[in-house]
């Protein structure tokens, strides 16, 4: 499911995002923070994170730098004494 997902947003930034002038307010842009967030935590979840980004995606949003939130799933501790 999840590489069927990913299919639209490949081909809205191949296909079409080129022809489109480059409004993103954001870093990554829209289309890439929605791949990497599909990627790395699924469907449901990165979907979700997705749609809140795009929400924030407007012209009174200030924007910036806005990466997908990292996915500290590790249960171990590096840390030794």
């Amino acid at each position: 499911m999840r590489k069927l997902a990913l299919i639209p947003i490949r081909i809205y930034r191949y296909a079409i995002s080129p022809m489109m002038a480059s409004h993103c307010r954001f870093y990554p842009s829209c289309s890439c923070y929605a791949l990497e967030a599909i990627e790395t935590y699924g469907l449901l979840h990165g979907g979700w994170l997705s749609l809140r980004r795009i929400g924030r995606c407007h012209p009174w949003s200030p924007g910036g730098y806005d990466p997908v939130p990292s996915n500290n799933t590790s249960n171990s501790s590096s840390m030794t004494e």
